[in-house]
Order: structure tokens, then sequence, then C-alpha cells
């Protein structure tokens, strides 16, 4: 039987794989703190033997009459954003795929009643939202397998909670794995317009687009680290006011596999809360709490790693 082990919220902006010379002239002549959060996770986290497979909740890749999930034995090639040439060009990627596990997510579809297919086409699109977040945590550790669940368009909150239920049956049901799961995506979600947001590059939340979604955000950030997904999720009709990354997602599918209002895992922020042009990003992980995510469950059969210190 597989579980999921550990879970993230976590950043991929593209400045964070810009040269560091770029990124300190963007933020002030600092380092941005999305860059030392991750490094410190890779750390903590993805270099430790505690997983096997790691599945990204990608808020880039928008389905539209269905789910897809990657099942592709391996992905390989170079990437260029269509967003953001100039900044994503010609990155290299190279990592193992899990078909075995992306054809048990897709075998609960029917019971879940959603809609979920795996494909292995080797020319389907990859997006920067699983590369960006790959280059720091999987880049150089070759025994990992990394699969990507896109968003659904045309889905609601009930059909991403629909996917994440569905996503953690066929890791239960697929042995031995052990698995991260990562929510890919921001939180408050409005870019400033374009001759404005070269004024809003630096880090600084001060640039977040509005007071109100810098507030929206930074009470769901002191949520989480309370272990409240219970607030998180009844609130979704409060944040969406503030335009989360695609409709925040990527966090429901997470929290569908956790499950939902009774998970109780806190979170561990890594990094600042920090502004992208006005959107809201964070890097925060939620380790398996020793008796399940939901607290109910049998204790844990290794206690996660003693983090190091973070920023």
């Amino acid at each position: 039987m597989g579980e999921t082990v550990g879970a993230g919220l976590l950043a991929h902006v593209p400045t964070i794989v810009l040269p560091e010379a770029d990124r300190l002239e963007l933020n002030e002549g600092k380092e941005s703190t999305l860059v030392t959060g991750l490094r410190q996770l890779r750390d903590d986290v993805f270099e430790s033997d505690a997983y096997d497979t790691v599945v990204v909740l990608d808020s880039h890749w928008a389905t539209t009459v269905e789910f897809v999930v990657t099942a592709q034995p391996r992905r390989a090639g170079l990437f260029t954003s269509e967003e953001l040439p100039r900044g994503m060009c010609r990155m290299p990627y190279d990592f193992a795929g899990d078909p075995e596990l992306a054809l048990n997510i897709c075998s609960f579809a029917d019971r879940r009643d959603t809609w979920i297919t795996a494909i292995d086409d080797p020319y389907l699109p990859i997006y920067y939202a699983t590369t960006n977040l790959w280059k720091f945590l999987g880049e150089g550790l070759p025994d990992k397998r990394w699969v990507t669940i896109g968003v659904c368009q045309t889905g609601d909150m009930e059909d991403h909670l629909r996917l994440g239920r569905a996503l953690a049956d066929g890791i239960a049901a697929t042995p031995g794995r052990r698995v991260l799961l990562i929510a890919s995506g921001a939180l408050s979600h409005t870019f400033w317009p374009l001759r404005e947001l070269r004024a809003h590059e630096a880090g600084d939340p001060v640039h977040i687009f509005t007071p109100e979604a810098r507030a929206a955000d930074r009470e769901r950030i002191a949520w989480f680290k309370e272990g409240r997904h219970d607030k998180v999720l009844d609130g979704m009709d409060e944040f969406g006011k503030h335009r989360p990354e695609a409709k925040f997602s990527h966090y429901l599918m997470m929290a569908g596999a956790l499950g939902e209002q009774a998970c109780v895992a806190k979170a561990r922020q890594y990094g600042a809360y920090e502004n992208s042009i006005g959107t809201g990003q964070v890097h925060l992980w939620f380790d398996r709490p020793a008796h399940g995510w939901t607290g109910t469950g049998p204790p844990a059969l290794a206690a996660p790693r003693t983090p190091h210190s973070r920023t």
C-alpha cells in the first residue's frame, strides 16, 4: 500500500531560475528568499530517502474536458516558456515518470465520479510550474520519479477535490509508493498592468496588487501554520475575490488527497512571503502528522527528518 508522506504549497515564479545577477537587480540587490527557501527545502526533504515519487499539481497546465495525469516512463527535453522565453529558454529537464501510479489514479475516476486520463505521449507539453520546481528539488536525484497532473479549467471546487480523492486512492493502491505532493502555484494572483509592473518587481509584499489581497494571503498562511485547512476551504468564496492562481485549484487537489476539512497538517514556511509583480508567493511545507493527515490514523512508519535552520 502506498502513502503520501509529505506535501507542499510551493511558488514557481520565473524569477527563481533567472541568473543570480538578474535576480538581485530585480530585488533591490537582495536574493529572493523564494530561492533560498527552495534550497533549504531540498536539504530538509527532497534529498532524503523517505519518498520515491513526486506528484506536481500544476496550476499552469489547464485541461478542458477531463483531468490529465502524465504517464510517460521518462520525460526529457529542453523547455522554453511561451510566456517568458527571455527568462526561461532551452532549460534541460530529464526525469523518470511513474506509469503505474498514473494508471492507478485513473482507475478511481468512476468511483470518485470524475474524469481522469493518463497520457504517455512523449510530445505532451510541459510547463514551468513543474520544471522550475524540478530544477531546485529534483535535478541531480535520478532515482526519484516525477508525475504531473493539470488543473481543469471547466472544473469547480468540488471537481478538484474529487481529483484529489482519486489521487489519494491511486497512491494507496500502488504498492510501496511513498509520495510527495506539490501544489505548484501562488496565493492571490493579480498582475500589475504592463506599463506599471516594472515598478513592482521587487519581492517586498508592499507591491502585492492590493492591501486586501495581501491581508487575505497572510490570513491563509496563518491558518495553514495552525493546521486549519477547514478554514481555508470554508473561506474559498471570500478568497476568490482576490483571484488566487488557477482558482486555487492546485491546493484544492492537494487538500482532496489529504482529507479536506479534516486535514490537520501544520505548515512550515520556507523563506518569506513575497511579491511577484502583484501576486502573492510563499513556500509552505506539510509533514505527515504522526497519526496521519487527519490525525486519526496509525502512527507514521518513520519520523520526518529534523529540519535545518531556515531563512
